[in-house]
């Protein structure tokens, strides 16, 4: 399996870490991660306000990522008209690392570590939970993996990935995962 299909590790209780090798520079990877229409293209757009303390709106429409892919049921919602999810910057260390409180009550946190390597970019994506579980951490593990294969193809310029098959096969891999089984 190829480094960036790589599955994410579950390195606490309530937390997941995807590595990733991407094409660089650093600060158009950056620019991936906190410009709105750059964000929409592989994950969501909306405002980011980047400094500690900054507020954020999510604008999640997966259909604009997958315009003729049929969503799973329990994600039509998501698929069409899609939704927003709000939070607040945690880290800000431009190009370097952005971390966010993710969803209104901050019950969880993201956090993107870039590191340059030669002409690629390390991230390091740790989602963990801020107070105790967090019960649907498979399906963020499940999520970020097929949103990074996405932001991959297009710092790549290459097709993007089929989404909802991929992020349903991985989410049952992510579940045999956390529950210490390995994926067919």
């Amino acid at each position: 399996m190829k480094t960036n299909e790589q599955h994410g590790q579950f390195t606490g209780p309530a937390e997941v870490r995807l590595v990733r090798t991407l094409p660089g520079p650093i600060e158009r990877v950056w620019e991936y991660l906190t410009d709105p229409e750059k964000r929409s293209r592989w994950f969501a757009g909306g405002p980011l306000e980047q400094r500690v303390g900054g507020q954020f709106t999510f604008h999640f429409r997966h259909k604009n990522l997958a315009p003729d892919e049929t969503p799973p049921e329990e994600y039509k919602q998501k698929h069409d008209p899609g939704g927003s999810v709000t939070g607040t910057v945690t880290r800000c260390e431009p190009p370097r690392v952005l971390a966010f409180t993710f969803g209104s009550d901050g019950e969880s946190e993201a956090t993107f570590e870039l590191t340059p390597q030669g002409q690629n970019v390390l991230l390091v994506l740790t989602h963990r939970a801020t107070d105790g579980d967090l019960p649907y951490l498979t399906g963020f593990a499940s999520g970020w993996h097929t949103h990074l294969a996405h932001l991959i193809a297009l710092l790549e310029d290459a097709p993007r990935p089929p989404f909802w098959p991929l992020h349903a096969r991985l989410k049952t891999e992510y579940e045999k995962l956390r529950a210490g089984t390995t994926p067919a």
